[in-house]
């Protein structure tokens, strides 16, 4: 915590004043241009990846970034989905899943979960993207084909959202998945068969 305070010493001393007149506007305006659907992995930041500013990007994070088909009743990635299409008016939306991801790692590894029954329930989001990975390679999934497949499988359960739905329909929003790559900062750009199309930048 000591870390912390210090940093929000240094923002308001140096980072605000340098940036008074972007907050200001903020204040009173809320208007994102994407959604940033990323993992809760603590080496992935969203805003530093992609250069944006406050502001720009509405960001979800979830444990693999999985995402759950819609379903009725109380759902924060649900809830955080809608109001970004419905109410926001994003014209983009970003998966995004990483390498090294741990979520994908203990699924492809088939790591013992049952002392973190959570997680487990939780990871059953990613069972289309093991069962794919696994059919194209013929046994058991590699981390790196599992995060890709994994990114495709929530663009599909994102597109059962019904403001995802009306958006795409209305031809006003646009999905997309990508892959960051910690060590070297690379990104790649999902084709829809699940090969990788072209860097993001």
């Amino acid at each position: 915590m000591h870390d912390l305070a210090a940093g929000v010493r240094r923002f308001q001393q140096h980072v605000f004043p340098a940036k008074a007149e972007l907050f200001a506007g903020l204040a009173a305006s809320h208007r994102p241009d994407t959604l940033f659907i990323s993992c809760s992995d603590a080496r992935v930041v969203p805003e530093l990846i992609t250069g944006s500013e406050p502001g720009e990007l509405f960001v979800i994070r979830t444990a693999g970034n999985l995402i759950p088909p819609y379903a009725p009743g109380p759902d924060g990635v649900t809830a955080g989905i809608e109001y970004a299409v419905a109410v926001l008016g994003v014209s983009d939306i970003v998966v995004c899943g990483h390498s090294a991801c741990g979520a994908m790692t203990a699924l492809a590894e088939h790591h013992d979960l049952t002392s973190t029954p959570a997680i487990a329930d939780w990871l059953r989001h990613a069972d289309a993207s093991r069962a794919r990975t696994t059919a194209d390679a013929g046994g058991a999934p590699a981390v790196d084909a599992l995060v890709r497949h994994n990114v495709l499988a929530q663009l599909a359960n994102l597109a059962t959202h019904p403001s995802v739905a009306r958006a795409r329909a209305a031809n006003r929003l646009t999905l997309h998945g990508w892959v960051y790559d910690i060590p070297t900062g690379a990104v790649e750009e999902l084709a829809p068969a699940g090969h990788p199309a072209s860097p993001a930048a």
